[in-house]
């Protein structure tokens, strides 16, 4: 499943981190937009060293490489911030802030767009499995591997793409991105065994998972916190979209004479489509890499060669690569307990998107006796379900916006929780209804239909929300944080689909369901002990903030 909120609170995270530093060293005469636009530019500063590398000082002497023609080396730089290029005030066209919305829009659209089609891609492959199984005389069970090998690229993704964007920027690793998807979904189209199928799933899935990761990076990049949340809703409504709109998609397409390959086809070209439209109309929005151009620009113009931007003073510390992307989440996840309850509620919420592509044609097609197009098209329950917690979101998101600028732009996270709360007892609902309404066609199938609006919403409401609360929680170690849940989420969710129909057949529908609600049931309370005693847990906690105020955080390294 795709990570709709991968690398979206970094620049929040470290202005927080650095807000008070950048204070102290202020003259009190600066105004107050000045005051900001420095914020802006030295969160730029350090933003991309904490995932990537490390700026470090120069090396002893005795290792320096001879300058050759037997010259001496060079006087250093009289005043070596002075060459650094930044922004020109507030107002600088150069800056993605200041771009005009249209263009903004257009972007957003884009790639919104674009990662429909990588999560459209990840559930398609549900609906080749009969034909995929009759082609190559083996069980569902090892076809259901083509939905799990897809997902399990999703997990390992991040850990490469993410720091990549905040070395080389955020188009280059898109371009790359969705081209490498729809290559290895043509390569799923052709291929003539078992083996090469399933290899070329996972890999489709790792470069899908590109801009899953990059594209909240990116909207962080266009728009402040007041919008960020209002794109932020709107992207991830495309993300849960796309796996529930692939079953019916996919069913009349395997149904049809072109058979159960064209579903990789048609997937190929929607994720090419993306990958054309990124190359085309994509700039880069990564601030410090556009500054890299600038001074680039201002190098050749001025012929002063010690004009550089602060990422080109930016080396790659593969170390301190692996420590902030393998060892420190791992490391989180066993000594924060907010961090893995929360995981684990989003883990099984997300899982269960997956598990309903196995679960709902044992309901549609073998209990209601639907084809596989007809039984796909009960996944717009849930679709519908996502629209109106995506529209909850938006109407929620003026009043998050003047809680936050009353409290100086602090976000307290507890005020996540409340549309989590309802998520929480829609999805339990959502799966009691689910399982004692789908087992017989005394029935009408339009009331388990039914039940996906209740289960779509919980869980769109239930991931976003929870996923807000823990970055909240650790604003200084956002990405430690990303790539904690990431990894829990994507290895417990990639299992769903290897069992979710076999329990429903074996249980019995009404028993399946009632098993799923009953677990949904038990964690409800989650959100609701965050929400009285989030602030306690969190004074506690070694790495997280310590009030909640949102004032005064600790700041420390594990």
């Amino acid at each position: 499943m795709p990570d709709p909120v991968t690398d979206l609170t970094d620049y929040r995270s470290h202005a927080d981190f650095n807000n008070d530093a950048l204070s102290e060293e202020s003259d009190d005469t600066i105004d107050h937009q000045d005051e900001l636009e420095l914020t802006r530019i030295n969160t730029y500063r350090l933003q991309q060293k904490v995932t990537v590398g490390s700026t470090r000082g120069p090396y002893p002497r005795e290792t320096w490489l001879a300058m050759g023609a037997g010259k001496e080396y060079p006087p250093l730089l009289p005043d070596p911030e002075a060459y650094v290029v930044e922004f020109d005030g507030a107002n600088d066209p150069l800056h993605p802030y200041n771009w005009s919305l249209l263009k903004r829009t257009l972007i957003v659209t884009i790639l919104c767009y674009g990662t429909f089609a990588g999560s459209f891609a990840s559930a398609v492959f549900s609906a080749a499995i009969p034909g995929f199984a009759r082609e190559f005389d083996t069980s569902q069970e090892v076809g259901s591997l083509g939905v799990t090998l897809y997902i399990l690229g999703f997990a390992a993704g991040p850990t490469i793409w993410a720091p990549g964007s905040e070395l080389i920027g955020r188009r280059v690793p898109l371009c790359i991105g969705l081209f490498g998807c729809g290559i290895f979904t043509v390569a799923c189209a052709v291929a003539k065994d078992i083996q090469t199928i399933m290899i070329c799933r996972f890999f489709a899935g790792l470069f899908a998972a590109c801009p899953i990761s990059i594209v909240p990076a990116i909207f962080a990049d266009l728009f402040d916190n007041a919008k960020r949340g209002i794109v932020m809703s709107i992207f991830c409504m495309a993300v849960f979209i796309g796996p529930f709109s692939a079953p019916f998609v996919g069913g009349f397409i395997a149904l049809s004479p072109l058979g159960w390959r064209w579903t990789m086809y048609i997937s190929a070209v929607m994720v090419l489509l993306g990958f054309v439209l990124v190359l085309a109309f994509l700039d880069e929005t990564y601030a410090p890499v556009i500054l890299v151009r600038k001074a680039g620009a201002l190098r050749r113009q001025t012929r002063n060669w010690g004009i550089h931007a602060r990422q080109d003073e930016v080396e790659v510390d593969f170390m301190e690569l692996a420590r902030n992307n393998f060892t420190r989440p791992v490391v989180m996840l066993i000594t924060e307990p907010i961090l893995l309850l929360m995981s684990l509620y989003i883990s099984f919420a997300y899982g269960l998107i997956y598990a309903l592509l196995g679960a709902y044609p044992v309901i549609f097609q073998e209990t209601y006796q639907m084809n596989m197009g007809l039984g796909g098209l009960a996944f717009i329950g849930l679709i519908l379900g996502e629209l109106l917690g995506g529209i909850l979101m938006l109407c929620l998101q003026g009043s998050y916006v003047r809680k936050l600028s009353a409290n100086n732009d602090e976000p307290i996270p507890e005020w996540r929780l409340p549309p989590a709360i309802i998520g929480a007892v829609a999805f339990a609902i959502g799966m009691f209804w689910l399982g004692w309404t789908g087992y017989s066609t005394e029935v009408h199938w339009i009331v388990p239909v039914t039940s996906g609006v209740f289960t779509g919403a919980g869980i769109f409401l239930i991931f976003l929300q929870c996923f807000n609360y823990i970055v909240d929680c650790y604003p200084t170690m956002a990405a430690s944080t990303i790539a904690a849940n990431t990894i829990l989420r994507s290895a417990i969710g990639c299992v769903f689909p290897l069992f979710s129909r076999q329990m429903m057949e074996g249980l019995g529908v009404q028993w399946g369901g009632t098993l799923l609600g009953c677990i949904a049931a038990a964690m409800v309370p989650i959100p609701v002990i965050f929400k009285v005693y989030g602030s306690w847990l969190r004074s506690k906690s070694r790495l997280s903030s310590v009030s909640a105020s949102g004032i005064g955080r600790k700041h420390y390294e594990v």
